[in-house]
């Protein structure tokens, strides 16, 4: 690491912690040339991943997005903050390791579903309303029998 002192480009090590968010490592450096002492900070880089919306068009991945749409879902539910901030973690870290630069609002919108069908039932047909664009009630009938009979072969099974 160059000293940003006197340009050496030898330096050592003194001190090395994470940072509180546990994001990064903090690095106290000391200069081998002046001896002046001096910090950096290690971040793991973290590549970019574009949605490819419905339209084709293509945009950063957003959390934020993410947590916002369940958020929705989730008005007036027995859900609590740090469970929603789990599923969106969840999410993220889904769509960061599938390994590749692109992904469909398809794919995070059936990782959002699935998620939320396991949280709780009413937020999933909230969510699964929007994503799926519910046009009709005999389309939101069929979704919701079609829950029922999963939970009703989740009981034999159990």
């Amino acid at each position: 690491m160059k000293c940003q002192f006197c340009n050496c480009a030898d330096s050592r090590v003194v001190d090395s912690r994470p940072t509180d968010d546990g994001n990064s490592i903090r690095r106290r450096r000391e200069c081998i040339n002046c001896g002046r002492r001096f910090t950096t900070y290690e971040k793991v880089e973290v590549q970019q991943l574009l949605v490819i919306k419905k339209d084709n068009s293509r945009e950063l991945f957003d959390p934020q997005k993410v947590r916002s749409g369940i958020i929705a879902a989730c008005h007036k539910r027995p859900v609590s903050a740090a469970e929603i901030e789990k599923i969106v973690n969840s999410i993220e870290q889904l769509a960061y390791n599938n390994l590749q630069e692109e992904i469909t609002t398809r794919q995070i919108g059936e990782m959002v579903m699935e998620e939320l069908r396991k949280l709780d039932e009413v937020a999933y047909i909230r969510f699964a309303s929007v994503y799926r664009s519910f046009t009709d009630i005999p389309t939101f009938m069929n979704e919701l029998k079609a829950l029922v009979k999963e939970d009703k072969k989740a009981e034999k099974r159990a």
